[in-house]
């Protein structure tokens, strides 16, 4: 939206259900979550209003209290104030933020500003979705958690004021439609295509142990069915592997689209902005549009 006088600003919401137990925890989560999107428009959040769906006949009013604050103070963190919501009963549990940002006037990251040979830059690992999965069931370890909690407290933050600095022209979080998912997207968006190498792309080590061992989301199989018609896979990669690549994430990293003589530019500020991943993991290839080649 471009208002009649001062910066474009980027509306958004997103919310999500439990992925840890600490109630503190899941609110912080749910807000970088929420604000990744104002990020991956190469904008900063600055005002919210908490959304959430509380049920009140089975948790205590302190599990409020404590999402509330969770989202609070991640927010804070980020220049963005909570100035209000809106909770209601509900049978399940879910909170996050809608979400006003500022946008540069003249660098949003656009997804039709991708160009041939430009190189995709992905700043965090991906499995969150199947490791999330295993806490659910139990299968995690307590290292397991305390991974997969730290890189989703993270802030895309760091990685958009790098973009930016390093003439990133495109982007996109990569969240509930996974890697592939949202890649695809990028590229229906800039009609042209990628060439991915798998064994680029930084994987959560917990997450390469649990696929193997039948820990799948349901919503990483739906992922992978949808984009299984655009995407071509070389022949060593696995049933595991694929699915790795279309997991669904929460509050996961930004895939950047940088030119290739700024790449290196890109990699070395997100190292200075201590961002998780800073993984050059494919290539935009002139092909058609939205289809994604992945090598081994």
């Amino acid at each position: 939206m471009r208002p009649p006088s001062g910066p474009p600003l980027a509306f958004t919401v997103d919310f999500i259900t439990p992925i840890v137990d600490d109630p503190a925890t899941f609110g912080r989560i749910a807000a970088v979550n929420a604000m990744s999107d104002v990020y991956a428009m190469g904008g900063v959040p600055r005002v919210a209003l908490a959304v959430c769906g509380f049920p009140a006949d089975d948790l205590p009013l302190d599990v409020l209290e404590a999402i509330f604050r969770g989202g609070r103070d991640a927010a804070a963190e980020a220049g963005c104030a909570v100035i209000g919501g809106h909770t209601v009963e509900d049978a399940e549990l879910k909170y996050g933020l809608a979400v006003v940002g500022e946008l540069p006037a003249t660098t949003v990251l656009d997804h039709t500003r991708a160009r041939v040979g430009d190189r995709l830059v992905l700043t965090k690992p991906i499995g969150i979705g199947i490791v999330s999965q295993a806490i659910k069931h139990e299968r995690a370890t307590d290292a397991d958690v305390a991974d997969v909690v730290a890189v989703m407290t993270t802030s895309n933050a760091g990685a958009c004021e790098a973009a930016l600095d390093a003439g990133a022209h495109a982007a996109t979080d990569v969240t509930g439609f996974g890697l592939l998912g949202h890649l695809h997207h990028l590229l229906l968006g800039a009609g042209l295509a990628a060439r991915l190498s798998a064994a680029a792309v930084p994987v959560l080590s917990a997450a390469r142990r649990l696929v193997a061992a039948g820990t799948v989301p349901g919503g990483s199989t739906r992922n992978l069915d949808y984009v299984s018609a655009a995407t071509t896979w070389a022949a060593a990669l696995s049933d595991h592997e694929r699915l790795l690549l279309a997991d669904a994430q929460t509050s996961g990293g930004l895939l950047l689209v940088v030119p290739p003589a700024r790449c290196d530019d890109l990699v070395r500020a997100l190292e200075r902005h201590a961002t998780p991943s800073a993984a050059v993991i494919g290539t935009v290839t002139d092909g058609t549009r939205g289809t994604i080649v992945v090598e081994a």
